[in-house]
């Protein structure tokens, strides 16, 4: 199968996850399980692959949605694509069948937004060599459809040296909740799911943001947990969940997804210990990444905006800063891209004049 470029099936999702997992930024979100969760949001999953003696050398998990009425379709392939971007060879390679692609299903444009670091000029050189045109964001909230501005912690440190980088007020906090007697529990299954979910909700009405389905979630269990993925994690107070989330693994780095926490009993401080006993966990298994994705864009080393809490909260776990390059399209379709892009800013303007 030497120098084939090829469209992934069920039989290889094993090797595309290996593949995935061995690059130096492995993502949940290019696996092939992500790929079936979205199918099932009105999402196609195109699983675009470049292979050179039986091995992927190349890849993208390519997400197409359909524009209505007019017989045109998107591209995304979110935290994409996995590729070396010094192997300009494969890129291209990869880049031509994604192309071959975007003909068949009359594709505008293809979006990609790699968890590189901005500093990294190597990738934004080879887009930009490529035809892709950086996407504007707004710093008003996390930079894109991925966070552009996460934090990340440093996992390699033995667990004594981990835990004093922290601040002291979160020591403090870590060490109050486990004397008053919260307990991680680690071995949570699908029947925690609905608690989880209800928390979830309690959380969005408080923090102002929608959450997705109950059967959503349901998916993201069963096809996440199992292939080991994805962990549920729960803080419990005299047998009451008061604290969870979920937590996405790939590779070396562990993300944290999905906190939920209940109105009662805060006072216990919950989701520090919940935090510590994650990247304990994150440890073990090998990681030495823990990423606690989204926050607000910061200046001179300070956050900016009404987000600005997550950065303080996540910096007390001696998480860093990190700004990735961004989202970049490939336009195909120009005049249909203006199009879109008129109708996309039309839409989140009525979206923030309605304060959603």
């Amino acid at each position: 199968m030497n120098g084939t470029q090829m469209l992934i099936g069920e039989d290889r999702r094993d090797e595309w996850n290996d593949f995935v997992a061995s690059c130096s930024y492995a993502t949940v979100l290019q696996s092939y399980q992500w790929g079936q969760l979205k199918a099932g949001t009105g999402w196609k999953p195109l699983l675009v692959a470049i292979v050179d003696d039986e091995r992927i050398r190349a890849c993208a998990l390519i997400l197409k949605r359909s524009l209505p009425y007019v017989g045109r379709s998107l591209f995304y392939a979110p935290r994409g694509p996995v590729v070396d971007f010094g192997d300009e060879e494969a890129f291209l390679r990869l880049l031509h069948e994604i192309r071959a692609l975007a003909r068949q299903h009359r594709a505008v444009a293809l979006k990609v937004d790699p968890p590189i670091p901005a500093e990294v000029s190597e990738a934004t050189d080879a887009l930009r060599r490529a035809g892709f045109q950086p996407v504007a964001y707004d710093d008003r909230g996390l930079g894109g459809t991925q966070p552009r501005w996460v934090m990340k912690t440093d996992l390699t440190p033995e667990p004594e040296e981990l835990l004093a980088a922290f601040k002291g007020k979160w020591r403090y906090n870590i060490r109050l909740a486990a004397r008053k007697e919260v307990v991680v529990r680690r071995d949570c299954t699908r029947d925690d799911l609905a608690e989880f979910y209800d928390l979830l909700l309690v959380t969005g009405e408080r923090d102002g943001f929608t959450v997705r389905s109950r059967e959503y979630f349901e998916r993201m269990y069963d096809l996440l947990v199992p292939a080991g993925l994805a962990k549920l994690f729960a803080a419990e107070y005299e047998g009451q969940m008061i604290a969870a989330a979920m937590l996405f693994r790939m590779g070396q780095q562990a993300t944290y997804v999905y906190g939920a926490s209940s109105n009662e009993h805060r006072n216990l401080m919950p989701n520090h210990l919940l935090q510590w006993e994650m990247m304990q966990w994150a440890r073990e298994q090998g990681c030495a990444v823990y990423d606690f994705r989204g926050v607000a864009r910061e200046v001179d080393g300070q956050p900016v905006g009404s987000l600005a809490g997550l950065n303080r909260f996540k910096r007390g776990f001696a998480a860093e800063y990190v700004e990735y390059i961004g989202e970049w399209d490939l336009v195909f379709s120009p005049a249909w891209y203006r199009i879109y892009a008129l109708a996309r800013r039309a839409r989140e303007r009525k979206r923030r004049d309605h304060g959603d």
